[in-house]
């Protein structure tokens, strides 16, 4: 084999290596864990407060739509939690869009995850838009 050829090779088998990495770290789910339990906590007292009064008090719905069971999993199913936190911050709530701060954002986010059986995790949910970008709500455990 001449080094030429070596070289591509190597070279190949790097690029693979990287591109798989690249995917894999992408590919984080709704159910890798990405909220703690404290910051869903701070999320349901944040929605009885904010939220419950049109999504009801078990965010199964009521004026508004429901944010656990069937029909967010459809709605949601294969979007990032990004999506969400930002529709949750830019829109609600209704009588107050706006109001909200990235943080409160992710709290509820957290606490939706939780209300639709998604385990906790160690860490919290970061705040940032780009790292919940990367995040993707996966209604059925992949």
């Amino acid at each position: 084999m001449s080094a030429k050829t070596a070289f591509v090779a190597i070279a190949g088998t790097l690029l693979i290596g990287f591109t798989y990495s690249v995917a894999t770290a992408q590919e984080k789910t709704s159910w890798d864990g990405v909220y703690s339990d404290a910051q869903a906590s701070r999320g349901d007292a944040l929605f009885a407060d904010q939220c419950a009064k049109c999504h009801g008090p078990e965010m199964t719905g009521g004026d508004a739509p429901s944010l656990a069971g069937n029909e967010f999993a459809v709605g949601w199913d294969d979007l990032s939690v990004g999506d969400l936190a930002e529709r949750i911050r830019v829109s609600m709530p209704q009588d107050k869009p706006q109001s909200l701060s990235r943080e409160q954002a992710a709290d509820l986010v957290a606490a939706i995850l939780k209300a639709n059986h998604m385990p906790a995790g160690q860490s919290e949910l970061p705040s940032q838009a780009d790292s919940q970008k990367q995040i993707k709500y996966k209604a059925n455990k992949p």
